[in-house]
Parts: structure tokens; C-alpha cells; sequence
């Protein structure tokens, strides 16, 4: 049969007066009064059944059970101040893990990057780059930047950095380049067009925007990554 522990707050208490030799001092390094720090070394003796201190002169001293039960709680409570002190420690070394689709972190964020770096200099950031859907939850992510709309997730903090602008974008060295300059976006109705596998409603959102119906899109050569079709958009293709 396990015997079950005093209340911690009391053992707390008992270590520090303990440890300090004074219940006023004990009272100071935990924030509270003396009187509080006397109620719970009582709490605890009840609880155990057995003297723990005793009064010497205008002060306290500890009895043979309070010397064995110091020896036992001073060694656990320096154990678990040295464990959170590790850990602490641990999370202040470990960098911000920032997951990023790869098109925007190669398109956006890689080229502020030294800027970020300028004026944070003590942030230890480490990229993790993925395409489609980013799951915020994700192991190992400490926040995420991404393309999303509302609602937002109910247990997350979300900071909005930016309206998003959807629209074409059109190469001088395709073909028409010069047709559809200043011309309307019903142009575009029948021509194939570019799109990224990882957002299929981009253009289909643009398209109610400008007021079209997005039926009458025709979708031609898609991209796995945004970044990809950028450069097909540069080369002419679409």
C-alpha cells in the first residue's frame, strides 16, 4: 500500500522555513505572510501526526522527524527546482519552428528574411517548409504562416498580417500579352489557364469576384507548387 503525500503547499513551506531557519524569511521568499507559512507547518504536522518543529527562544528549531523529513524535502525540492531550471533553459536555446508553405517561404518570406534577422537578431528561427494544408497543430510547430480565411480555430491565437489579393498575372514575353493589356476579365474566359494544384480555388474566387461565372473557366497546365507555376507564368507558358 502506497502512503498517500501531505498537501505540497505545506511541504513547501516546511522546506523553506527549514532551509532558512526563520518562518518570517520562509514567509518572504514565498510571497506570503507569516501567518500563512504557520498554518500550513500545521496543516503538514497534522497531516503526518508528529512534531516537526519546536519553539527555541524567540524562534523555531527542528525536532528529530523535522531533521529527517528536511534532509528528504530539501533534496526533492533541489531536484525539481534544478529539473525546471534545465528545462527552462532548454526552451529559451530551442529555435521558433515556422512551418511555411514552400511557394510563400521562397516567394515572400526568404527575401525578408535579412530583414527578420536585422531587426530580431536573437530569434533562433528554423523554417519548416510544406505545400497544401498546414495542420498549426502539428508536432514540433511553434506557429504557422499561411493562406487561410474565418473562422479561425477556437483554441488558436491567429494574427492577420494581410488581405490577401488574388488576380492574373501575365508574362510580357507571352504572345497576347499585348491583346489583353487593358483589356476586360471576361478576355480570359476559354484560355487555358495556370493554376496550382494546392489551391484549386484561386481562380474560381477571382472569377465571382470580377463577377464571371467560374464554369466557364478553363483550366489548362497545373502546378504542384505555386512557386512553379510563378515561373511557368515568367516563361510565357500561361
Amino acid at each position: 500500500m502506497t502512503a498517500s503525500l501531505p498537501p505540497l503547499n505545506a511541504l513547501r513551506a516546511f522546506e523553506a522555513v527549514a532551509r532558512l531557519g526563520s518562518v518570517k524569511q520562509a514567509g518572504v521568499e514565498l510571497n506570503v505572510t507569516h501567518g500563512a507559512i504557520s498554518r500550513q507547518l500545521k496543516t503538514l504536522e497534522e497531516a503526518l501526526g508528529i512534531a516537526l518543529l519546536e519553539k527555541e527562544g524567540r524562534g523555531v528549531k527542528l525536532t528529530d522527524a523535522g531533521i529527517h523529513l528536511r534532509n528528504a524535502a530539501g533534496e526533492a525540492f533541489e531536484r525539481l527546482r534544478s529539473t525546471c531550471a534545465e528545462l527552462q533553459r532548454q526552451t529559451a536555446e530551442a529555435p521558433f519552428v515556422l512551418g511555411c508553405p514552400g511557394s510563400l517561404l521562397a516567394r515572400w518570406f526568404i527575401p525578408r528574411l535579412d530583414r527578420l534577422n536585422r531587426d530580431l537578431p536573437d530569434l533562433r528561427l528554423q523554417l519548416s517548409a510544406s505545400e497544401g494544408e498546414l495542420d498549426p497543430r502539428r508536432a514540433g510547430l511553434d506557429a504557422t504562416l499561411w493562406f487561410a480565411e474565418p473562422p479561425w480555430p477556437a483554441d488558436m491565437r491567429v494574427f492577420e498580417l494581410a488581405t490577401e489579393r488574388i488576380g492574373p498575372v501575365l508574362s510580357p514575353h507571352h504572345p497576347r500579352c499585348a491583346e489583353w493589356q487593358g483589356a476586360p476579365p471576361a478576355a480570359l474566359l476559354g484560355e487555358p489557364l495556370l493554376h496550382p494544384a494546392s489551391r484549386p480555388q484561386a481562380w474560381p474566387s477571382w472569377a465571382r469576384q470580377q463577377n464571371l461565372d467560374p464554369a466557364r473557366l478553363r483550366l489548362g497546365q497545373s502546378f504542384e507548387h505555386l512557386y512553379f507555376l510563378l515561373e511557368a507564368a515568367l516563361a510565357g507558358l500561361g
